[in-house]
């Protein structure tokens, strides 16, 4: 595991540290942000798989969100959680969407991901539908970590960091 202090925000290894390899399998909501067909910015929580490169976010087909992620494929997304202090994964890349017949594995495996037993019928209800698929991959090009303890963001006031100005 890489040190993630080393590091600055930013660099890709940091998906090796501790925090980020914790917020990539949990439990959590990604919230995906992009730009929409009208110009303005959106932000969708959205559950979300990690297989190691990509981070792989499912949806019903058709969707305005896909479209426009087609069009404007720069996206943001942020993985964080509600304790304090917070522990925070900050991601940047571009969003490539394919369709898929059916239900897509990694849609089953984020349901999947949080334990609970109904998610299993809850999924054969869908798989029973027969439902069209959009698969939207991020490969992360940019990454930073923040817990509020070791690693803040930049521009952080000196207070937080313990950081000093010098005279």
């Amino acid at each position: 595991m890489t040190e993630h202090l080393d590091l600055p925000q930013g660099d890709l290894r940091l998906l090796d540290t501790t925090i980020a390899r914790e917020l990539l399998v949990a439990n959590l909501p990604a919230r995906l942000a992009f730009t929409a067909a009208d110009g303005t910015p959106r932000v969708v929580p959205i559950n979300f798989w990690w297989n190691g490169e990509e981070v792989v976010m499912t949806g019903f087909a058709p969707s305005h969100k896909n479209r426009a992620l087609r069009a404007r494929p720069d996206v943001a997304l942020t993985i964080d959680t509600n304790d304090a202090p917070p522990q925070v994964l900050l991601l940047r890349g571009r969003a490539e969407i394919s369709e898929s017949d059916g239900l897509l594995p990694e849609y089953a495996a984020a349901m999947r991901k949080g334990g609970d037993p109904a998610v299993e019928e809850y999924l054969q209800f869908v798989a029973g539908m027969a439902p069209r698929m959009e698969r939207i991959a991020v490969r992360p090009t940019w990454a930073a970590v923040m817990d509020f303890r070791t690693r803040f963001p930049s521009g952080a006031p000196d207070w937080m960091t313990g950081q000093q100005q010098p005279a």
